[in-house]
């Protein structure tokens, strides 16, 4: 059966469009128009004024059991992986590709890193890249494990071994051979030069050591390289209660169980003894990426601590704006951008052809983009969705404890590199 919603203002993923109907069968989209476009024995929707945005994509997940089902709950019908196992990715993989009730998943894989390098202790074993003659085999091996692009560990403060400039390059150039786009983590300003420097298509998480200088912006700028700040990860890392504020807004607590919302407030753990540098500067760096037109993108580096998959990607978008971004600007960074740089031509937008990933929200999120939270309903691939069905599943259930697992090896393996530092 077709559905056809009217009454709507409609934003295409990059801007808000004279239509006020759009109509999708079959999982895909069939007309867009400021006319009428029901016909006999289509569902109608009546928007009542409010807003419809393409399906979201969160640029930025690592998986855990129930993620895609979550997401999908907050309005985010595609996610990015940005590391995780073979086996976990099989399994997301399996889900999307049969049920309608969870998003649709690309996935990086196993990430290239050093021997012993992040993030390798917490997810022993764990095969590494030794140097760029071992770049062609680390890359073809993930490429026949399905990788939909390459992650890429940079520089991390010298807490772990790190690969060097000419193994990222290698990597890049090996990547590139094949079609795949490359994701670089950083973290420091320095690492960010470095991939800058190697050819990275993505850099994943805004530096907070240094301010970034006008020289390094403008290269990133002119070689089109995209950023994903991460920053609802970032706040919560350098102390700021950024879970706490999602639990806060009940458009985005209703959907979530008790366990999600304990974890929310109790804050993320700051690891004692470590002089963090302040959550104003990841702002402030974001500002000056966009200022110069460096394209972002929305991810939220979910599950890590202080956020939640699906809800924390509204998170995301409001910190976006809060460093200056419109909230046009900051819609298109959870659509058309991540969609265009990865590669996926079928959604991230609202145009006749394109897969009917869909949002319905009650206000106008181009004024407020908090609007985003007030769902009224979601649509993936034609489908819609039941955003009660994960609360207390026994999705949620072992996602709550592949969670807490997480967590506990994360914190365990930064002990005991902090216990005995590299030579």
């Amino acid at each position: 059966m077709a559905t056809t919603v009217v009454n709507a203002r409609v934003f295409d993923g990059t801007e808000v469009r004279d239509w006020t109907s759009v109509r999708f069968a079959d999982e895909v989209i069939t007309g867009c128009s400021a006319a009428p476009l029901a016909r006999d024995g289509d569902e109608v929707v009546d928007a009542g004024g409010g807003t419809l945005l393409p399906g979201l994509i969160d640029a930025h997940v690592h998986l855990v059991p129930g993620a895609l089902a979550q997401s999908l709950t907050f309005g985010v019908t595609t996610v990015l992986d940005m590391f995780s196992k073979p086996d976990q990715v099989a399994e997301a993989r399996a889900q999307a590709t049969t049920r309608r009730d969870v998003a649709d998943v690309r996935s990086s894989g196993i990430g290239a890193t050093a021997p012993g390098g992040h993030p390798s202790i917490m997810y022993a074993p764990f095969p590494a890249v030794t140097g760029p003659g071992d770049a062609e085999r680390f890359v073809a091996d993930r490429v026949a494990e399905g990788a939909d692009h390459l992650k890429v560990f940079a520089g991390v403060a010298g807490l772990w071994p790190s690969l060097d400039s000419a193994t990222i390059a290698a990597l890049v150039t090996a990547a590139h051979a094949r079609g795949l786009v490359v994701v670089a983590h950083v973290s420091s300003v320095a690492g960010l030069a470095q991939v800058v420097a190697a050819g990275a298509d993505v850099v994943a998480h805004v530096p907070v050591d240094a301010d970034l200088d006008r020289a390094l912006v403008e290269r990133i700028a002119a070689a089109g390289i995209a950023v994903g700040p991460t920053l609802a990860t970032a706040e919560n890392t350098l102390g700021e209660p950024g879970g706490a504020a999602v639990a806060a807004d009940p458009r985005l607590a209703a959907p979530l169980g008790d366990g999600w919302l304990r974890r929310l407030t109790s804050g993320a753990p700051v690891p004692r003894g470590r002089a963090l540098p302040p959550y104003s500067r990841a702002e402030d760096n974001v500002r000056r990426l966009a200022e110069a037109g460096v394209t972002l993108l929305a991810g939220t580096d979910a599950p890590n601590p202080g956020t939640v998959f699906g809800a924390s990607l509204h998170r995301e978008l409001e910190l976006l704006v809060r460093c200056g971004v419109s909230p046009a600007a900051a819609l298109t960074a959870a659509t058309a951008a991540p969609a265009r740089v990865f590669g996926l031509a079928d959604r991230g937008r609202i145009a006749a052809g394109l897969r009917a990933d869909l949002v319905l929200v009650s206000g106008d999120p181009l004024a407020d983009v908090t609007a985003t939270r007030a769902i009224e309903r979601i649509w993936r691939a034609g489908t819609v969705c039941d955003r009660r069905a994960f609360v207390a599943s026994a999705a949620e259930a072992e996602q709550l404890a592949a969670f807490d697992a997480q967590v506990a090896r994360a914190v365990a393996a930064v002990r005991e590199r902090r216990r005995f530092p590299r030579a």
